[in-house]
């Protein structure tokens, strides 16, 4: 079991916020591997959450789609806040973030990651 302490949750969670998806998903999928029940749940969230966004900044509109959607069933059951993490406003921020992908709007050869709209992980007490 991990605590809100260990290096490479919140190297992970650095890494996310500094537009490093690739590689946060990587240091939490080591944690994710050591897990069991809720807990790998929550790690399997962020690193769909990770990858969503790194696909979405390569242009893989699809299965940025499909991970924006899992990551947040993986995610919603830890709101408000988990490990110290606000899971309210990922959530929140991440369903803006992806808006364009998840409406049936038909056309996103226009749909690229937006900078302004990118979320980032907040930390506080639990």
């Amino acid at each position: 079991m991990f605590a809100p302490d260990d290096p490479r949750y919140l190297r992970g969670i650095d890494l996310f916020n500094r537009g490093a998806y690739f590689d946060a998903h990587e240091v939490w999928e080591e944690l994710w591997v050591e897990q069991e029940g809720p807990l790998r749940q929550f790690l399997q969230g962020l690193i769909q959450a990770a990858v969503c966004l790194h696909h979405f900044g390569h242009g893989n509109l699809r299965g940025a789609e499909k991970l924006c959607r899992s990551s947040t069933q993986y995610l919603r059951p830890f709101a408000p806040c988990h490990a110290g993490l606000n899971v309210d406003r990922l959530l929140a921020e991440l369903a803006w973030c992806c808006s364009e992908l998840v409406t049936p709007a038909g056309d996103t050869a226009q749909v690229v990651l937006r900078p302004d709209r990118v979320p980032r992980i907040t930390l506080h007490p639990d």
